[in-house]
């Protein structure tokens, strides 16, 4: 072959790749202006090649069985118009295909051409953890074809908490989630989730002390560091260590691959909630893909150590001066895997129930209720507040002093989620179901469209069982709050559902060190400083405070008034109400009524051309009825504005 027949064969394939890109460019404007759907580079490429593919036979039989020498021009206009036909026939036929990808495979339900080449180290791990995933479910039994066959121990409810231990420190997080959501799960799952623990295998010292040396440096000297572990976790573990040779302290590290198996973890959870959200309505009402999202961001945040240790310095000041210890922190010694901290020797409440045995009864009556009131100061004062308060992370000395543990996990209420809060117990101990009511109406998300009356009767009730001591348990009292305004449409936001986790391990805690506290009454006491003085000094106060408010309302209200009235007494006073005033409300409706004028008119059009064609007689042109190519052209408009009908139902609106 020679130099200049290598060189054409290049230029026709340099025309054609440049061909095939205008075309393609062509194909997916048209069809953004045309079909009103955005698509990908991609689809529109695969749907010029086959246009292409179609075309090429077509002109190929065209052109070896038709001589245009010679062709008169009658005949020349019919075979243009012949080919212009073919053109917006076959245009169409790519149109189409356009529109049935898209209702079949959306556009953005797939991921872009760069990630599907370089993902796929990350696709091989998070298949292995499928595979992982299964093998444990297996194992526990719920995998649901064979959960019949498979001869199960524990009930089903105990083997999902099962494997969620089996799983890792990702699903630990995510049952524990789940064990406050009463809202979301029924009693018996509630109750085996709030089992769950972190424990876990301890990692060789050898990994841990790589880690060490990896985020220390020189600064490891400063350490002398007891190989074996005082507690090992999914996320970390713990060793005892000596600092600078007389202050002993311990060492919190991560586990080595921990980060990196609880991204893949959120990235499964994240693309289950997408799929629940698309396809199952129960998963958007609930916003399972917040829920998921919510956690993902939790997690994260319990990753980085420099977030738990600025929780700790945010929290030390109000839980030491209610009488809570809090260990002390060497931040020069502290990074996102490690943290450096004071050694408390006192005794976890879940091993410490010999101590508390011989803690004389009124010593730890005052200590469960310091540790209460502490907490609820943060939950109801300052609005931040340990989230994780189960007994493990709770220490008791001999002496009845009490200290917290682990402040990876915090959570915050804003202002007026605390004062409604606090409203709400205030309320039990006030015996008003209707301040209970408007709390409650503030508290929490809802449409608006609530029976306040009934509502009201029902919060009345539950306040009475609550006072006459029916309720058993806090959280019984949550419960009952929680199922019966899930029963009229109301949600529970992510900060409240926390808030009332926290409450619900407190009181377990609580329980081993006093069980005759009553969380309530406590509650209702604290609640008193957030609802302010009910005295009537303090009532006028609130007064005056909201009078000084309506200082400028007061302040042009006359001229106001006076307005108002000269134009009743002239005819002039009208007014304006926008029957849709949501942006979102006001895009669905355009939306509906454009797409019925759009099939209106793909009707009609479609009709047109029928009538048309098959209509007799008429003038000619060139051999061809005008009213044949009328009928084409009405009826090809038809076929696209049916086709934009169909895109705007399904199609990603641009």
């Amino acid at each position: 072959m020679t130099f200049w027949e290598v060189l054409g064969q290049g230029a026709v394939a340099l025309y054609s790749l440049i061909t095939l890109a205008l075309v393609t460019l062509l194909v997916a404007r048209t069809s953004k202006r045309v079909l009103g759907i955005q698509v990908s580079a991609i689809r529109a490429m695969l749907v010029v090649i086959g246009i292409f593919a179609m075309l090429g036979p077509v002109l190929v039989y065209f052109g070896e069985h038709t001589d245009l020498e010679g062709t008169s021009a009658s005949n020349m206009v019919a075979v243009t118009v012949l080919m212009v036909g073919l053109a917006l026939g076959v245009f169409a036929l790519g149109l189409l295909a356009l529109m049935v990808l898209e209702v079949i495979i959306p556009t953005g339900s797939t991921p872009p051409l760069r990630v599907m080449l370089t993902g796929w180290r990350a696709r091989l791990r998070r298949t292995g953890r499928y595979v992982q995933i299964m093998v444990i479910l297996f194992r526990r039994g719920l995998t649901a074809p064979l959960r019949g066959v498979l001869n199960v121990g524990p009930s089903t409810a105990e083997s999902v908490r099962l494997a969620m231990e089996d799983a890792g420190v990702t699903f630990v997080k995510l049952g524990q989630l789940l064990s406050t959501r009463s809202d979301l799960l029924p009693p018996e799952y509630i109750a085996e989730l709030s089992k769950l623990t972190s424990q876990a295998e301890p990692q060789p010292y050898e990994r841990v002390r790589a880690t060490l040396e990896k985020e220390l440096g020189d600064k490891l000297a400063r350490l002398d560091v007891d190989p074996a572990p005082l507690a090992s976790a999914s996320l970390a573990q713990v060793h005892a260590a000596t600092l600078d040779g007389k202050y002993q302290v311990v060492a919190k590290v991560q586990r080595a691959g921990a980060p990196e198996q609880v991204e893949i973890d959120l990235q499964i959870l994240g693309r289950l909630a997408r799929r629940l959200v698309r396809n199952a309505e129960w998963a958007r009402r609930l916003g399972v893909d917040d829920i998921v999202g919510g956690f993902a961001d939790s997690v994260r945040d319990e990753l980085d150590f420099t977030i738990e240790v600025s929780n700790m310095d945010a929290l030390r000041p109000e839980l030491v001066a209610g009488g809570v210890r809090v260990p002390a922190v060497y931040h020069e010694l502290c990074d996102e895997r490690v943290i450096i901290m004071e050694r408390f020797d006192g005794v976890p409440v879940s091993r410490a129930s010999e101590l508390i045995a011989s803690i004389p009864q009124p010593v730890r009556e005052k200590s469960a209720t310091v540790l209460l009131k502490a907490v609820l100061g943060q939950i109801l004062g300052k609005g931040i507040f340990h989230a994780d308060l189960h007994a493990g992370n709770v220490l008791i000395w001999p002496d009845g002093a009490v200290g917290l543990l682990d402040y990876g996990s915090v959570g915050r209420l804003d202002a007026t989620a605390r004062r409604s809060l606090g409203l709400l117990l205030w309320s039990v101990d006030a015996d008003d179901a209707a301040l209970a009511t408007d709390a409650v109406l503030e508290l929490l998300d809802h449409d608006g469209q609530i029976d306040e009356r009934d509502l009201q009767r029902q919060l009345g009730s539950i306040i009475t069982q609550v006072r006459a001591g029916a309720t058993g348990t806090t959280m019984a009292f949550f419960s009952q709050l929680l199922r019966l305004v899930l029963d009229k449409g109301m949600s529970v936001p992510g900060n409240i559902a926390l808030a009332l986790r926290s409450l619900g391990a407190l009181e377990g805690t609580l329980k081993q060190i006093n069980p005759s506290l009553d969380l309530i009454d406590t509650a209702r006491d604290q609640a008193r400083a957030v609802v302010g003085d009910v005295t009537p000094a303090g009532a006028k106060q609130q007064i005056a405070n909201q009078a000084i408010r309506l200082v400028p309302l007061i302040s042009h209200l006359p001229r106001r008034v006076n307005r108002i009235t000269e134009d009743l007494a002239t005819g002039r006073f009208t007014t304006h109400t926008r029957i849709v005033s949501h942006p979102d409300d006001r895009a669905f409706l355009t939306g509906l009524a454009n797409q019925v004028v759009v099939a209106i008119l793909a009707g009609f059009a479609v009709i047109g051309a029928i009538l048309l064609v098959t209509a007799s007689g008429g003038p000619e042109i060139y051999g061809f009825r005008i009213s044949d190519l009328l009928g084409f052209l009405l009826g090809f408009s038809g076929f696209i504005l049916a086709l934009r009908s169909v895109a705007m139902v399904f199609g990603r609106r641009t």
